[in-house]
């Protein structure tokens, strides 16, 4: 089973930047084949998938993040990267990487809170 490690989030000013990094416990050859994502779930509401990367790290992005949030993946370590940007209080959330689809059990994730 896939074991997926988020870090790199914290507290930040409304228009300051954190960059996340996930790890995942899969072989490379395993990982490097699967499309990746990041997805957040706010108070109350339902998970919902921020950014994607395929295997051959097209990118895609979620309408409200678009232009502020950028997706990496770096083949050799098995990780995966969300660089934010110009933070807003509603991108308030906890932050979880899975595949794409998301498959197997979602990580402890990563809180990111932005304060006004």
């Amino acid at each position: 089973q896939v074991q997926l490690v988020e870090s790199g989030g914290g507290l930040v000013q409304a228009g300051g930047s954190l960059r996340l990094s996930c790890a995942a416990s899969r072989s490379i050859f395993i990982f490097n084949s699967m499309a990746m994502a990041w997805y957040r779930q706010a108070p109350g509401k339902q998970r919902e998938l921020v950014a994607s990367i395929t295997s051959r790290s097209v990118t895609n992005y979620a309408g409200s993040v678009k232009g502020r949030f950028a997706i990496s993946r770096d083949p050799a370590k098995n990780t995966v990267s969300l660089q934010m940007n110009s933070l807003k209080p509603e991108d308030t959330a906890v932050y979880y990487c899975n595949s794409l689809p998301a498959a197997g059990s979602w990580g402890q994730g990563t809180q990111v809170t932005v304060s006004s």
